[in-house]
């Protein structure tokens, strides 16, 4: 005969039923948001799925999914993401180097040259022009139609800092577009 259990504890199954609710309901929002960040769905997935076992390690037995767990996520999710563009762009400068050494050997100059009509698609392509901070609150912004109080919980930064990042981020990415639909 099993122990009487503390009714004043969720089972195991409701706690297992509250985490599967919140991936249920977060996953996407967090897989949309991190593959525009790391404009990788690879990478994106990577990092979502480190999120959720944040969340599992973290998530007490009597907790509930509250107002405080959306920041929560995508803050946990931005910082990952941060740490993975870091760490990419160092491996990328070692990389960099070599291709150009290869590339003045070769002879060749190597350009990509991408004809997209879709102006969405243009847009997307213009994110790598901003800095990863003002890609991060356009993305919250624009993708997750999230307000700025909101997007400061998450990037952990003052309200006018957001509005300020995302003017900026506004003006280049216009910029960019126009300069790719000139050329």
């Amino acid at each position: 005969m099993p122990p009487p259990t503390d009714l004043t504890e969720p089972a195991p199954d409701l706690r297992q039923q509250r985490i599967a609710a919140v991936v249920r309901d977060y996953q996407q929002p967090l897989l949309r948001y991190t593959s525009r960040l790391l404009r990788n769905a690879t990478l994106a997935q990577d990092v979502v799925q480190t999120v959720f076992i944040k969340l599992c390690s973290n998530w007490s037995p009597r907790q509930e999914a509250g107002g405080d767990l959306k920041p929560w996520l995508f803050r946990v999710a931005h910082n990952e993401a941060v740490d993975l563009i870091r760490s990419e762009a160092r491996r990328n400068r070692l990389h960099t180097c070599g291709a150009a050494e290869a590339e003045i050997l070769n002879g060749g100059i190597h350009t990509d040259a991408v004809n997209d009509d879709d102006r969405r698609a243009l847009v997307l392509g213009c994110l790598d022009a901003l800095d990863p901070s003002e890609r991060q609150v356009i993305l919250l912004r624009l993708q997750q139609n999230m307000s700025y109080d909101e997007i400061a919980a998450i990037v952990n930064r003052p309200r006018g800092t957001v509005g300020a990042l995302l003017h900026t981020a506004v003006k280049k990415l216009a910029r960019q577009v126009r300069r790719k639909e000139g050329a």
